[in-house]
């Protein structure tokens, strides 16, 4: 099975300072959709991980992260894409949790449900704790400059073999231009 792991904010929709807090505030970065289609096309699953501290902070409630994430499906599905499936952490810094991100259990979830090995299956965000979160969990981390992408740039510090693109959809360029077509001649 190919699979990608996608962070949501900064990376499929506009990052927004603060947490989004309704499906209106949910505004998707132009190409990442179809970007999405397209791993969909060459026969990826597309998982998203995302932490969502607002739900811990009263900031956000479960019903209104629902259906934020029914807006993404919705946009996604008029894209022609499809995303498998959504993890989110709703806890807080301070609560230790091993399910936020920089710390792999996101990662493990996704690994358990899916029956798969991770190493090397691309984990694309914005920030330090997804490429963290990446590394320790043996994936193949990739930062993109959307969101708080060239922030975490320029503070530096990333996993080795960090990959670093645009966007998305670059990410999807690169990607599929790794993997020979099938049927193609070895």
């Amino acid at each position: 099975m190919k699979l990608i792991v996608l962070d949501r904010n900064g990376v499929i929709n506009q990052y927004a300072e603060g947490y989004i807090k309704s499906p209106e505030e949910w505004v998707p970065i132009p190409g990442a959709l179809q970007a999405i289609a397209r791993l969909n096309q060459a026969g990826y699953r597309v998982v998203v991980t995302t932490n969502q501290s607002g739900i811990a902070r009263g900031k956000l409630s479960v019903v209104a992260l629902n259906a934020i994430h029914q807006k993404m499906h919705e946009a996604a599905k008029m894209a022609g894409a499809d995303i498998d499936a959504v993890f989110f952490c709703p806890h807080a810094v301070e609560d230790n949790c091993d399910c936020r991100k920089p710390k792999p259990g996101m990662l493990r979830a996704i690994a358990r449900r899916y029956d798969i090995d991770l190493k090397g299956v691309p984990v694309v965000g914005d920030s330090l704790c997804d490429l963290q979160a990446a590394f320790v969990s043996g994936c193949a981390p990739y930062l993109v400059l959307t969101g708080n992408g060239t922030q975490t740039l320029d503070k530096g510090g990333l996993p080795p073999g960090t990959k670093t693109f645009p966007d998305l959809a670059a990410v999807v360029d690169n990607i599929l231009a790794e993997v020979p077509p099938a049927g193609a001649a070895s």
